[in-house]
């Protein structure tokens, strides 16, 4: 695997796997089959790119839509890597553009979609094209078992004939067991290696409350995360409109996404959010499949989802970055009963799956648990801590009722008074002591149990139904949902289960949140912030394709000046130091000397990114690692040398050189640039009075290095 960190380091900036990265990129090496389940924001993306760099020939990955493929082609181009996606938006000279680097053999990782695969005349064409192995991204769509069945898909199903040689891995963030098995056999893999990451987020908060005023709940949400970006879902294009228009009124840049808009509108509208010129986009379901911003810190659910699948990957859109995110969910009664009639239309096995999903997020709605726990138990995994810490329930936002089980009795028993009348909204109306004429008309004012729960508000009793059939002590049967009493509700009396409100309690910040912002200059990040937002424009690219929020915050703890230290910073790779490294710099650099901060500052490993499956603790210092260099170094030896002598990537090792020529003044760069290139590197430095490396390298018609130009640059230092 030495190579394929040194690929790490180098394009992406990270010197270490996250889970399970490791494990999937060796099935790519080793050319097996392979199925790898892996949490949006878990890296699965890298499992394929970086093998794909190391492996002949090119990869094909199959993605779902044309927005998801440019923008993994842009991140990766800006890493430079040799990426092109082909496309129906395409115009004849891309195209050609595109067919010149696979017949070249330049091209490394190729996009396509599933209804272009299946073209036979397509596959023809691949056949001649060198085909290293096969992606199948957003796999669940496979599956009618998935929550997002898509027929084109199922074109897929003759990979393995047209391409029997040809290793095929399937990719997605979300998939029980029965759509691992359905992928499994549709693609027809062979001894595939089946890798199932943790569903855990452990950086999102998740809260869940049944919706009142909707706008002003969404507007709390809001004024946690101004100016900050944030996906709002409704169930109708409807209420899509109504409530983006509102926002607006009320000054929030928002825009909506749905299928009734044009195909230009919401292009503009996801450009606008994707590129931060909006900082809401109000959507449908429509939206958000191969969204890849990193930086959403909050995804608001204005009606239930239709299952649990669906919002595991729809909240899951929110803190891709690692940084804190919240993910805030608004339900009611009404919302079960619109996606009931949909499925309604449906038949046979699919309406039974879809109902019985619908079911499982109803509870999760209602129930009063933890919510991490819950989501993560639905994936058939285990969660070890008895709180999370990161939910409503866990961050004690949600207050046990007092009384539970004198309110449990009364339900109950006026549920068993009012028999095939005892829907869940006419129940409450009757424990709250309703005067609505269908109450009063049909005598139910003098049921024992009437107006018991007056005290209480026929909202808090509504939501109470809610949580006992999520608990299994009521169920609803029948076209209307009629309550009754489960076995387990009739043997209810002292051990009646706690019931819970919403306490109108919000935690600022969680240990997460704590921990992400520790050592970071909120002032230096707004202004790298600013800096990347000027880049991006420039480009015409997403400014998370300059940088990440997690890369500038790590900027803004450490405030690196030089070339070794910003080379440290997590998601810098060499192609990201060349483009952006000396504008990054200068901007750190002013802003210390107005502030009177030190630059290049240690960072502790508490207090560092992990992104390693070992802890930092096992894995030997950088302080340990140069010092093994040092005596490399006076030998003379070459960087790839003592690269392959301490296992470690020649970039981090390039690094280490100049260290080691700027501790001890090194004036002569031989024996790691030739004599030459040094005279030329400094008399075009000198004819331009610059100490910048790229005006310098465009001067010399890019036929020196980055890395010759750093090294000829620190010894010119040490000449004074």
């Amino acid at each position: 695997m030495t190579q394929i960190q040194e690929i790490l380091q180098r394009y992406w900036g990270y010197e270490s796997f996250r889970p399970l990265q490791r494990e999937a990129m060796q099935a790519v090496m080793d050319r097996k089959d392979s199925v790898v389940i892996l949490p949006t924001g878990g890296g699965k993306s890298l499992c394929f790119q970086a093998p794909a760099l190391v492996l002949p020939g090119m990869a094909v990955v199959i993605s779902p839509l044309i927005s998801l493929m440019k923008d993994q082609v842009d991140a990766l181009t800006a890493n430079g890597i040799s990426a092109a996606a082909i496309h129906s938006m395409m115009n004849a000279e891309e195209r050609r553009t595109v067919d010149r680097a696979i017949r070249d053999g330049s091209l490394k990782i190729l996009y396509v979609s599933p209804e272009r695969l299946a073209q036979e005349r397509f596959r023809d064409y691949l056949r001649g094209a060198n085909v290293s192995f096969m992606v199948v991204d957003e796999a669940h769509c496979i599956s009618q078992w998935g929550h997002d069945f898509r027929p084109e898909y199922r074109q897929l199903r003759g990979l393995r004939d047209t391409f029997p040689d040809v290793h095929v891995h399937a990719y997605t963030a979300t998939a029980t067991s029965h759509v691992r098995n359905d992928i499994v056999e549709e693609l027809s893999l062979r001894e595939p290696e089946v890798l199932v990451g943790s569903f855990d987020r452990p950086n999102l908060v998740y809260r869940a409350e049944r919706r009142a005023d909707a706008f002003q709940q969404i507007g709390r949400v809001l004024g946690r995360h101004e100016g900050e970006s944030g996906i709002i879902y409704c169930i109708s294009r409807k209420e899509v409109d109504s409530l983006c228009e509102r926002l607006n009124i009320a000054g929030h840049k928002a825009v909506p996404y749905h299928a009734g808009l044009r195909d230009e509108d919401r292009k503009r509208n996801q450009d606008a959010f994707i590129r931060d010129r909006a900082d809401i986009v109000v959507a449908t379901v429509a939206f958000g499949m191969g969204i890849d911003k990193p930086d959403v810190r909050f995804v608001i659910h204005a009606g239930m989802p239709k299952s649990i699948e669906h919002y595991q990957q729809e909240s899951g859109r929110a803190g891709r970055d690692g940084l804190e995110a919240e993910c805030r969910l608004l339900y009611s009664g009404a919302d079960f009963m619109i996606w009931k009639s949909m499925l309604a239309k449906q038949e046979g096995e699919t309406a039974e799956i879809a109902l019985s999903k619908l079911e499982d997020m109803q509870r999760y709605c209602t129930g009063a648990a933890c919510r991490r726990k819950t989501l993560l138990a639905y994936f058939d995994e285990h969660y070890p801590k008895d709180r999370c810490g990161a939910c409503d329930y866990c961050l004690n936002e949600l207050d046990t009722v007092e009384g539970s089980v004198e309110i449990v009795r009364a339900i109950l028993a006026c549920v068993d008074e009012l028999g095939s009348m005892a829907g869940p909204t006419y129940t409450a109306l009757v424990l709250s002591g309703s005067t609505e004429e269908r109450v009063l008309s049909k005598g139910h004012d003098n049921l024992s149990t009437y107006a018991s729960l007056a005290s209480e508000g026929q909202r808090a009793v509504r939501d109470w139904i809610e949580q006992l059939v999520a608990q299994g002590y009521l169920e609803k049967t029948g076209e209307y949902n009629v309550l009754s009493v489960t076995a387990l509700g009739r043997g209810a009396d002292d051990s009646a289960p706690s019931l819970t409100k919403v306490s109108g309690r919000t935690r600022k910040s969680t240990a997460t949140a704590v921990k992400s912002m520790e050592g970071v200059d909120a002032g230096l990040f707004e202004a790298l912030r600013t800096l990347r937002r000027q880049e991006a424009e420039e480009r015409r690219v997403p400014p998370y394709v300059v940088f990440s929020d997690a890369s500038l915050m790590d900027m803004a703890r450490k405030r690196p000046t030089n070339t070794i230290e910003f080379l440290g910073v997590h998601g810098v790779g060499q192609k990201k130091f060349r483009d952006f490294g000396d504008a990054f710099i200068a901007v750190i650099q002013r802003y210390c000397d107005e502030h009177g901060l030190s630059t290049n500052v240690t960072v502790s490993a508490s207090t560092a990114l992990e992104l390693d499956d070992e802890p930092a603790r096992k894995r030997p210092s950088k302080i340990d690692t140069w010092r093994q260099c040092e005596p490399l170094f006076k030998q003379g030896r070459a960087i790839e040398e003592v690269s392959a002598i301490i296992q470690r990537a020649p970039s981090t090792v390039a690094g280490y050189l100049l260290k080691y020529i700027e501790e001890n003044q090194i004036a002569d760069p031989a024996p790691w640039v030739h004599g030459s290139i040094f005279e030329r590197v400094r008399e075009c430095a000198a004819s331009m009075e610059t100490d910048r490396m790229k005006p310098v390298y465009q001067a010399l018609n890019e036929e020196v290095s980055y890395e010759e130009i750093r090294i000829c640059m620190a010894c010119m230092r040490n000449l004074g």
